[in-house]
């Protein structure tokens, strides 16, 4: 009998299976950073409101005071203070990260919590006190490791409730990102008012980031600077997903910072060294955060940088500069 010719739908599935295999492999080839990668450098750390107490992250939720929850203390810090960023820089961090509110007075004052009795001795939101009045308070007040049977911190912290334009002079030629904690235009225009008095060379040693609102308010006041939110995030990396594969970087990606969970770094065009590498030719900082990126979770512990990838030389997230910056010079 004639041997049978094969069916044109076969010689048409083959054909479209052999131009996804060498599509696929062409994608792999130009985005893989195992043969693009410079692999060179050390991973640069943010430090998270200087050096601060670390508390497990299990059951922690929007309301949660987390004062009450601590791990034993190994240091005497408390976190947003000038002490306690010292230290961290001191430590071995390259950026320090602080919190900004706006008081009854119209200050920047450096704190994290919106309201006062979680960490301090005082009550109230922070927005309905005056500067001189925030001084008062014990920062340290509320922090325990033991349900409330001791208070390893109080009187250790009484005064000590900085202000941006402080911490900014305090360090003056170190990098600094400040986090607008309330979504409020009108926080970022009178934190922009105080950055409009810096020099130009200054001002690119600071960052910017928080709610969508407050972070747009610093930028349409002072476009050059590097500003980061939810929102330019998101703009960032759908148009990367987009477009990456081709080894462009969007302009919506240009001169931000992106503060990536570790786990959703993988299904980024080029992750881990070619990523890095495209977004610092575009001026772009990769901050890696811990697990999920919830509750400000950072590489804390020794055990913490075996989740990172391998030879990452992007910047790291931490709340503990003193135990992390040993291991990764």
């Amino acid at each position: 009998m004639p041997e049978r010719k094969p069916r044109r739908w076969v010689r048409r599935l083959w054909l479209t299976a052999a131009v996804l295999l060498l599509v696929t492999a062409g994608l792999w080839v130009g985005n893989s950073s195992v043969l693009w990668g410079t692999g060179e450098g050390r991973p640069s750390l943010l430090a998270h409101r200087g050096i601060a107490q670390t508390f497990p992250l299990d059951g922690v939720q929007a309301d949660t005071c987390t004062a009450t929850r601590i791990h034993p203390p190994d240091h005497g810090h408390v976190e947003n203070t000038i002490v306690s960023m010292r230290a961290a820089f001191d430590a071995g961090a390259d950026m320090v990260e602080f919190d900004v509110q706006v008081t009854s007075d119209g200050q920047l004052a450096v704190f994290h919590d919106s309201i006062l009795e979680c960490r301090t001795d005082g009550s109230g939101r922070v927005a309905d006190h005056t500067l001189a009045e925030l001084r008062r308070l014990d920062l340290g007040y509320g922090y325990t490791a033991d349900n409330g049977a001791t208070y390893p911190l109080r009187g250790k912290a009484v005064g000590l409730m900085p202000t941006a334009p402080e911490v900014i002079a305090a360090f003056p030629d170190r990098e600094l990102l400040i986090d607008l904690k309330n979504d409020d235009p009108a926080d970022g225009a009178k934190l922009a008012d105080h950055l409009a008095t810096l020099p130009a060379s200054r001002l690119a040693t600071i960052s910017v980031y928080g709610g969508d609102n407050s972070v747009e308010a610093v930028r349409s006041r002072l476009p050059q600077i590097r500003a980061t939110s939810k929102a330019i995030m998101k703009d960032c990396l759908i148009d990367y997903l987009a477009a990456g594969w081709t080894g462009h970087v969007p302009d919506s990606c240009r001169h931000t910072e992106l503060h990536l969970p570790q786990r959703y770094g993988q299904y980024l065009w080029g992750w881990p060294d070619l990523f890095v590498d495209r977004m610092r030719e575009a001026d772009t900082r990769v901050i890696l955060v811990a697990g999920d990126g919830d509750w400000s979770e950072g590489f804390d512990q020794p055990e913490d940088l075996a989740t990172a990838p391998s030879g990452w030389y992007g910047w790291l997230w931490t709340n503990r500069t003193d135990v992390i910056a040993p291991l990764t010079r």
